[in-house]
């Protein structure tokens, strides 16, 4: 049943992050809005698309099923990190190749993240790993500090290529 819920929720993330994708701009740019929705074609940005839709959908399965597992925020949270790295080791290694990118691949790439994090999360939520209160805590914050980073680095990006905004180079 967990492993089944987690390819629907794989589908559900894809499906949110399409229209999560426009709703900065379908809301006339509000300041809210940016704390998860993209608001320019970065890299950085567009992890949003994987984020915010799973962590909203952890919210509601915590209380479906996950209140049972005692790691379950922690494999959440690492396998949301999971995902993201995935995103961003293939984005660059396929853009770096390639010299450019194109959008049916950067849609693959969100796949191919989603993918890694719910079979990590699948892999590593029927076991006894995390489960202690300091892995507990360390998820908590962990968390936090996640969603400080896209809040804060939205306003205020570092001047690195992660956070710069392609179609303004």
């Amino acid at each position: 049943m967990i492993r089944r819920w987690h390819w629907i929720n794989a589908v559900l993330v894809l499906l949110f992050s399409f229209p999560l994708h426009f709703l900065y701009q379908w809301t006339g740019e509000s300041p809210w809005v940016s704390w998860f929705s993209p608001v320019n074609e970065s890299i950085w940005e567009h992890l949003k698309l994987l984020v915010f839709p799973m962590l909203l959908l952890s919210i509601g399965e915590y209380f479906l099923y996950g209140r049972y597992y005692p790691n379950f925020l922690p494999v959440r949270l690492l396998s949301i990190l999971t995902g993201m790295a995935v995103v961003l080791l293939s984005y660059y290694t396929y853009s770096g190749i390639l010299g450019t990118h194109f959008l049916a691949a950067d849609i693959l790439t969100l796949v191919l993240g989603i993918a890694a994090a719910q079979v990590f999360s699948c892999h590593f939520l029927h076991t006894d790993c995390f489960t202690s209160p300091w892995s507990q805590f360390q998820a908590q914050a962990g968390f936090l500090v996640l969603i400080l980073c896209f809040i804060l680095f939205t306003w205020y990006p570092p001047s690195i290529a992660l956070f710069q905004d392609p179609s303004l180079l």
